[in-house]
């Protein structure tokens, strides 16, 4: 099934998302359904808050990413935990289906180690660097309420205002279906 896709303004995405009991849910189809909305908004990653559920999981998928590193990254993640962010720090210009249309760049720090459980409740403790090490704190923020804009200096936020209040209004060009802030 795929799901309208939660947008900058809606209080869900600030709020720090809850951590899943086992057997609460059915993780495996919610993961393919997260999968299908994300594919079908071409995304590389999406998580719980951005479809309107504050869980705490997310789903990446690297592929789309034409590099032979990023082949076999396809992955789910439950009550991820990270563990440790070493490394310098990096700029990248990151998106957001959450925030369309508004590309900036972010510094992140380049390897980071995260304890989480697959979709069959297996738990692993991996490392990860590069690229898809970004992928998973971008979407990592996501749970703790975190949106890229959020480590955009007070300047550059000034500067994109106008541009955020738009897409609370529904005022932007996207190719999939979202759920605007509801008005106060």
């Amino acid at each position: 099934m795929i799901y309208p896709i939660v947008v900058y303004g809606d209080p869900v995405l600030k709020k720090k998302a809850r951590e899943i009991e086992k057997g609460e849910l059915d993780v495996k189809q919610l993961s393919e359904d997260m999968f299908e909305t994300m594919e079908a908004a071409s995304g590389i990653g999406i998580a719980a808050p951005q479809i309107g559920k504050s869980l705490r999981m997310f789903v990446v998928d690297g592929r789309p990413i034409e590099d032979e590193d990023m082949e076999d990254f396809k992955k789910v993640f439950i009550n991820p935990q990270i563990l440790e962010e070493t490394g310098d720090e990096w700029a990248f210009e990151e998106g957001c289906l959450s925030i369309p249309n508004i590309r900036e760049d972010v510094f992140r720090n380049e390897r980071l180690t995260i304890r989480y459980f697959d979709e069959n409740w297996v738990e692993h403790e991996e490392t990860y660097d590069g690229m898809k090490a970004r992928i998973i704190q971008h979407e990592y923020d996501h749970i703790e309420g975190i949106l890229f804009t959020d480590h955009l200096s007070p300047l550059k936020k000034r500067m994109l205002k106008g541009k955020l209040q738009n897409i609370t209004k529904g005022k932007m060009k996207v190719d999939y279906r979202v759920i605007l802030p509801a008005k106060k």
